[in-house]
């Protein structure tokens, strides 16, 4: 059974509902939801879910590698921001912080 934590807000208060002894039933009036859909959450949070892989926070977003590439082929802020629809300040302020989180995953 997944930990408390890693079950969705839904689950959590089914599973919650059922555990104090109210009715399946009960629980679908309440929640608006067919007896067979609080079934298929009950099943469903009895389930091990499956590892997410999270991103290394170090790595560049998209946005950022573009600006950085963008930069060192000698593109000005005012033509990289026309592109993006955002200001030459955004750039410069994403070009910094792209420039120090590069610097910090080598």
């Amino acid at each position: 059974m997944p930990v408390i934590g890693e079950m969705r807000p839904i689950e959590r208060r089914v599973r919650r509902l059922a555990e104090a002894g109210v009715d399946p039933t009960e629980i679908a009036w309440r929640f608006r939801k067919s007896p067979k859909f609080i079934k298929q959450v009950l099943d469903c949070s009895n389930r091990p879910r499956s590892v997410q892989v999270t991103a290394n926070p170090l790595s560049l977003r998209p946005i950022e590698r573009r600006i950085v590439a963008w930069r060192d082929s000698g593109a000005s802020y005012a033509e990289i921001a026309a592109r993006f629809r955002r200001s030459p300040d955004f750039i410069r302020r994403v070009e910094a912080l792209a420039r120090g989180r590069d610097t910090g995953a080598k």
